[in-house]
């Protein structure tokens, strides 16, 4: 039987973290509404993966958020390759002189590969939440707090919502960080890595054709000089993600917006120095494709709370993809807070700044920490980490030791001792911050 609440939480941004974090709530029976500013919930990009450390987090969330995600992953294909996470192979030399493609090495876990898609994952988990406690086209403009403590958003619409407490999932432009950090604060923007990426999907009888099952059907990596090419199939085989990555020296051209539009022949003179596999891939994209900007949270953001107010997910700890950790951070953050609301000492909007304390004392370096590691590894594979460059041995034993942070963890072990810091907490008296 579920304790009962008296204080309600406002969720703002729908996408993975938001989501998960509201299933995670309702399940636990924390009153709570979610505020997306889209029309319905969304996602923005293609293929995402998960570590095991992210379905543990499913599974402490609620059993439905990892039974929509098995429902949605690809696998790799090959029986054998099953918990290969990627074979990473040498651009250049991705084809040998007898005509079989090479390896430089293989990194695996528990798990292996798993492509998403990350609006089908959204597609499946919004059917764990009831629809009357969602609020659509509710773009955040600011928060204040009333004379009787209860923090007062308002939204572009002229719209005017209340709660005991704001958790911000609303990505890497966060409107809720900005509130916390202010506005002039070096980490209430995104930074620009200075790489940037090409995405396309191609049908997987035509990466087959291209390139041979056993590399177009499983996942790999195409490490080159200041860019590299990752794949794997989505969509349950039937088709192959691909997204090309080039580090650049020059400014991203409009901060306001993460994408432009490119052009296939723009990618192909950009990886022209490829080997012949790679070239064979890139030319099956679409003639017109987006290309993003990498942006992440590289100046870190010095507090995740603030009074009763709190982020979570990207707006917290936005990183670069090169980990493939990011979306499974999102849902650790979820299982921590849900875990941590849901203790039985916490009853009142007392208590949540105490909750919101040690939520950040318990993940803030580790998410950190992903979003320099994550920077590191993409230099790795780009042959253009300091002290590592292009050995190969270096590199495995980079992503492997790194690989192992993120997933050797045990989730419910790290939410049990952040609720042990919770009572610890709760047992002292907490001044609370006004806005």
């Amino acid at each position: 039987m579920s304790l009962v609440k008296d204080f309600d939480i406002a969720i703002v941004g729908g996408g993975i973290a938001g989501l998960t974090l509201a299933i995670a709530l309702n399940s636990r029976s924390i009153p709570f509404t979610i505020y997306e500013q889209a029309s319905s919930f969304a996602e923005i990009g293609a293929g995402v993966s998960f570590s095991p450390n992210a379905v543990q987090a499913m599974k402490v969330c609620h059993e439905g958020i990892y039974e929509a995600f098995e429902k949605v992953c690809t696998r790799n294909v090959s029986p054998s390759k099953q918990k290969v996470w990627f074979d990473y192979v040498d651009a250049y030399k991705d084809v040998t002189s007898n005509g079989t493609l090479d390896t430089a090495f293989t990194v695996s876990n528990s798990l292996g590969q798993n492509g998403v898609h990350r609006a089908q994952f959204l597609d499946e988990a919004v059917k764990l939440i009831p629809k009357h406690l969602a609020r659509f086209g509710k773009r955040l403009q600011n928060i204040t707090e009333d004379r009787n403590g209860r923090l007062v958003m308002r939204f572009d619409d002229g719209t005017v919502a209340e709660a005991d407490a704001i958790i911000g999932c609303d990505g890497i432009k966060s409107r809720v960080r900005q509130a916390i950090v202010g506005a002039d604060h070096p980490s209430a923007k995104p930074v620009y890595t200075r790489k940037y990426a090409y995405r396309g999907l191609i049908p997987m009888e035509d990466a087959c054709a291209a390139v041979g099952e056993e590399r177009a059907q499983n996942a790999c990596m195409y490490m080159g000089h200041d860019k590299h090419v990752l794949t794997f199939p989505v969509n349950h085989g039937k088709t192959l993600n691909l997204v090309a990555f080039r580090t650049t020296s020059e400014d991203w051209p409009d901060s306001q917006r993460l994408t432009r539009p490119g052009q296939r022949e723009e990618l192909l003179h950009d990886f022209e120095d490829f080997g012949p596999a790679a070239i064979k891939l890139l030319k099956l994209v679409n003639p017109k494709l987006d290309v993003w900007a990498i942006f992440d949270l590289g100046h870190p953001v010095p507090t995740f709370y603030k009074g009763r107010i709190c982020i979570s997910g990207d707006a917290a700890h936005a990183t670069s993809p090169h980990h493939g950790a990011g979306a499974g951070f999102c849902i650790e953050d979820s299982a921590m807070l849900a875990e941590l609301l849901a203790d039985e000492q916490v009853k009142t909007q007392h208590d949540l700044e105490a909750v919101f304390a040690t939520y950040d004392a318990e993940r803030r370096a580790r998410a950190q920490w992903l979003v320099e590691s994550s920077r590191w590894v993409g230099d790795c594979y780009e042959l253009r980490a300091e002290g590592v460059g292009n050995d190969f041995t270096k590199i495995g034993d980079q992503i492997i030791e790194r690989n192992g942070i993120i997933a050797d963890v045990n989730i419910e072990e790290m939410c049990a001792k952040a609720k042990d810091e919770l009572r610890r907490r709760l047992s002292k008296p907490l001044g609370g911050e006004k806005l």
